[in-house]
């Protein structure tokens, strides 16, 4: 910032890093809104009162919980920034190593669900790092502040809160220490709290769902989550794609999911290679390059990717990187049927 701007904007700066700061303020249970959710808690699912007020009232509301989801990376960086966040050649390799490391599981897991291992894959790597980054903020702190003091998406958040002390309550989970994203999500597959419960399976056999400690329960539940919202065995994500001329015709980018066919792309002047008929569903995807637009035909399991998390920037980022570890596993992690195409 510089001149007039600056001077502007300092006092707000300093302000707000003074009330960033300050402890985070604890959930009050006397406010209407918070107190209307507890009773409905209590009534609607039998929640101990002192139990519940007590898990309520521990949550701590972060003011930087509500800037960060304010302008998620999606919605602010280009293309080719959002990509070279996520396809460093140290979250490669690391990805390489951990496809070696668990290969059968993952080999298993492919097999049974039909799901591509190489999203499987681009899924832990983007969410997580293999299990590197998990988030620092406490869920129930995240939640809570998201429910009752982020009005754009409170509804979703006091609904995620719900189904979060349900998980805790049938899970047995210690909310105090329970970590996960500033949006509340949690685990080495970052599920929000209802995609825990209802898409989390035990890939182990031990008869617990853990999305911390056991990699199996891992691979299988992003497997298990993939497959429910459709995945379709054997079917591409998406292809590179290029301009039969310079003003295509009624090419509109920015849907997560395939609004259109393979034939209606090719007639509106997308050019791409694919073994998809004409009728199969597709969407075009446009993105900022470091050197200008780029294309994309994406196919229907594109768009369940977007299920997991609703961006297509998300989705392209997963894809590439699964792809990029794929191409440098040693033989013996290599798929031994890759899917036929991007």
């Amino acid at each position: 910032m510089r001149g007039a701007t600056a001077k502007l904007w300092a006092p707000c700066v300093a302000l707000y890093a003074a009330f960033a700061a300050a402890p985070a303020p604890a959930l009050d249970l006397a406010r209407p809104d918070v107190r209307a959710f507890a009773d409905e808690m209590q009534r609607k699912h039998g929640f101990d009162a002192a139990w519940l007020d007590g898990i309520l009232a521990d949550a701590a509301s972060q003011p930087r919980i509500i800037e960060l989801i304010s302008k998620p990376a999606e919605a602010v960086k280009p293309w080719y920034e959002y990509r070279d966040h996520f396809l460093t050649q140290e979250r490669i390799d690391a990805g390489v190593a951990f496809w070696t490391g668990h290969r059968d599981e993952i080999a298993k897991v492919a097999k049974d669900s039909g799901v591509a291992p190489h999203v499987i894959i681009g899924i832990l790597g983007a969410e997580t790092y293999f299990g590197r980054i998990t988030g620092k903020y406490r869920v129930v702190d995240a939640l809570s502040t998201l429910a009752f003091d982020y009005p754009p998406r409170a509804s979703y958040f006091r609904a995620e809160l719900e189904q979060f002390l349900l998980l805790a309550r049938d899970e047995g989970f210690d909310t105090k220490a329970v970590l996960g994203s500033y949006a509340g999500a949690m685990g080495n597959g970052q599920f929000m709290p209802r995609s825990y419960r209802e898409w989390a399976v035990d890939g182990d056999g031990d008869g617990r769902r853990d999305l911390w400690g056991s990699w199996p329960d891992v691979i299988a539940s992003v497997a298990h989550y993939l497959s429910d919202h459709g995945w379709r065995a054997g079917e591409p994500v998406v292809v590179p794609a290029s301009l039969w001329f310079p003003k295509p015709d009624g090419l509109v980018a920015g849907k997560l999911a395939p609004d259109t066919t393979v034939k209606s792309l090719r007639d509106r002047g997308l050019a791409f290679d694919t073994t998809q008929d004409a009728a199969a569903p597709a969407l075009f995807i446009k993105v900022d390059g470091a050197t200008g637009p780029e294309y994309r035909a994406g196919f229907f399991n594109f768009g369940v990717i977007t299920r997991y998390n609703r961006s297509v920037l998300y989705a392209l980022a997963v894809n590439d990187l699964g792809r990029r570890i794929e191409a440098l596993l040693p033989p013996a992690a290599a798929p031994a049927a890759p899917a036929a195409a991007l």
